[in-house]
């Protein structure tokens, strides 16, 4: 009969010692993550399960160590890049640690709180929230049942659950900044989410900062961060009787849409007859079919801290809270005007910083 064979019994940690001529406990160490073992006993080890075709048992370990060794973690189901570029660095991440990720999507326009039940069924570990769609209310609920719990990009209100942002309120202060120094007359914001902590963060350092520097009148759109919502949202902005001639999109899926639509159905040329800025420094921003300006949120440092916050939860600092904030930089490239000062090179970009000489004051 042949390995793959129906109705063969699978090979037994039991056999896999006997065969490599060590104890069970030390077969059982090897496949446990983390769990100290000697490279001459792993290495027998691993070739006698390799001869029997032995996989540990991964649902019966997880019910004596009440440990599934998975994470959940929720992103929302609308294509943004930067979703999916966390998700990809959190996976790897996760993997070096000896964790799996357990993947649950969301609609990102409707109450999603429910998959909680979704998420207690299936035993994760820990859970990471990097959609903008849930609740403070759902994060907290987790705190509550003992669920460890981190959410990425967003924050809740009460703070009773970790979090790791960029510097979303600095950030929109400094494309507002900038935006002015390029001498533009007319502005305008096109919101995230109207729930999402991210996108209210952004719209009060935006809108506060041009307050500060006397602009009375900002125009406002909400996007939902999706493409076809930001694609609506600038016609009506664009098409208006005195259009603005400075976008700020929330994030750089929305600003990639908005710039599609200020080229192809207005003719309008970036950086000289409107300028549109994003947020995030998704890949796609840095083509030149884009050229996006934007402000960066470095995926890399921002999922080293969550994984981080994650593990010591699990190392039995369940009440760990912590609010972490991840430094980024305006990015200038051809998609907004650029002012006369303050452009310096920093790691083959163009970055734009408030020069000593401004002040924020207005």
């Amino acid at each position: 009969m042949t390995d793959g064979a129906p109705g063969r019994r699978p090979a037994t940690a039991h056999e896999v010692a006997k065969l490599a001529g060590v104890s069970q406990s030390a077969v059982s160490r090897v496949f446990t993550p983390g769990a100290s073992v000697a490279p001459a006993t792993r290495e027998r080890v691993v070739a006698a399960a390799s001869q029997l075709g032995y996989r540990p048992n991964l649902v019966a370990r997880s019910l004596i160590t009440r440990r599934s060794n998975l994470i959940g973690v929720v992103v929302p189901g609308n294509g943004n890049p930067f979703y999916q570029r966390a998700l990809e660095a959190l996976s790897v991440a996760f993997a070096k640690l000896g964790y799996g990720v357990l993947l649950f999507t969301t609609d990102p326009l409707a109450n999603s709180d429910p998959i909680l039940d979704d998420v207690l069924r299936y035993r994760v570990d820990a859970l990471v929230l990097i959609s903008t769609s849930l609740s403070s209310r759902f994060a907290e609920e987790c705190v509550q049942v003992g669920l460890p719990v981190v959410m990425f990009n967003r924050k809740t209100d009460s703070n009773a659950a970790s979090s790791v942002t960029g510097e979303n309120r600095l950030g929109a202060e400094l494309i507002a900044e900038f935006l002015l120094a390029a001498k533009h007359r007319r502005y305008a914001y096109v919101a995230g989410l109207e729930q999402s902590s991210t996108s209210r963060d952004r719209e009060e350092g935006f809108m506060e900062c041009l307050a500060r520097h006397n602009v009375k009148h900002v125009e406002r759109q909400v996007g939902h961060y999706s493409a076809s919502g930001a694609e609506k949202a600038v016609r009506a902005l664009l098409g208006s009787k005195q259009p603005p001639d400075a976008i700020f999109c929330a994030n750089d899926h929305m600003a990639l849409a908005a710039i599609s639509v200020a080229r192809a159905e207005f003719g309008l040329q970036l950086g000289s007859d409107v300028s549109i800025v994003g947020f995030d420094n998704i890949d796609m921003g840095s083509w030149p079919l884009f050229s996006l300006t934007t402000y960066s949120q470095p995926v890399g440092s921002m999922v080293e801290r969550t994984v981080d916050i994650v593990a010591r939860q699990l190392a039995g600092d369940a009440a760990l809270s912590v609010q972490e904030v991840t430094c980024g930089q305006l990015i200038v490239r051809d998609s907004a005007r650029k002012p006369k000062s303050g452009l310096s090179t920093q790691d083959g970009n163009c970055i734009w910083t408030l020069p000593q000489t401004a002040s924020r004051a207005g």
